[in-house]
């Protein structure tokens, strides 16, 4: 586990003092103003908090696909404000997996072959990256699905895959987007509780925003956005 220079646990992820603005006409809307998080290893957050309040702005930041306007994202102790657009897709590619609500997988491609994609572009061998999805296809309880083709799976199916697919190289953050905001209430229940079996079973830190509380009442804490702000929820 990785330590800080005076002994204590280092977060994973910190957002120090973010803000992100957009320019509306002649109007400056702040998405996240001074937003301060930190995720420690192996914690699950969930992050709650209504629509159009920034969550997805949060992820993106936090995942490296955006830049802030001010603060810096730092993962496992790198500030990665001023890195290179290359860097950080290195550090998002082997460091961070992610999970949107809807799934997007190669459609051309079965199970089995999408979760072995990111792994054949880091560099595993065919042999290595097929005998991890399979086994990641029969932790999620679908190893019999791994030849279909993502149109002729069921949508919690697609997800799962999905999943398995943003955790294939072992990543030290899982970023999930309202993953199960697009499923029906008695499959999003059952793929959730098997992203949070993955996730610990894994080891990984991960935040997840979700609309439903009592999914999120399974992590090991609630955060929301305030004023553009990271607030604790009780």
């Amino acid at each position: 586990m990785n330590e800080t220079a005076s002994g204590g646990v280092r977060p994973v992820l910190e957002l120090v003092n973010v803000g992100r603005h957009f320019v509306q006409g002649t109007n400056q809307i702040s998405i996240l103003d001074g937003a301060n998080f930190a995720l420690q290893p192996g914690e699950t957050v969930a992050l709650v908090a209504p629509s159009g309040t920034g969550k997805s702005t949060l992820l993106h930041l936090a995942g490296l696909l955006e830049r802030p306007d001010e603060g810096d994202v730092i993962i496992d102790g790198e500030a990665c404000g001023q890195l290179s657009d290359d860097r950080r897709t290195a550090i998002r590619r082997s460091e961070i997996g992610f999970v949107y609500q809807f799934h997007h997988l190669l459609p051309e491609f079965s199970a089995l072959e999408n979760i072995m994609m990111p792994q054949l572009i880091s560099g595993l061998s065919n042999a290595d990256a097929k005998e991890r999805a399979a086994q990641l296809l029969d932790y999620m309880r679908i190893g019999h699905r791994g030849e279909h083709r993502p149109s002729e799976l069921s949508g919690g199916e697609q997800q799962r895959v999905a999943i398995a697919r943003a955790v294939a190289n072992a990543p030290l953050i899982l970023m999930a987007d309202e993953p199960t905001g697009n499923l029906d209430p008695e499959t999003a229940g059952y793929v959730f509780e098997a992203l949070d079996a993955l996730v610990r079973q894994s080891g990984l830190s991960a935040v997840i925003a979700t609309h439903n509380h009592d999914l999120a009442g399974l992590m090991d804490r609630r955060v929301t956005l305030q004023d553009g702000m990271v607030v604790e929820l009780d």
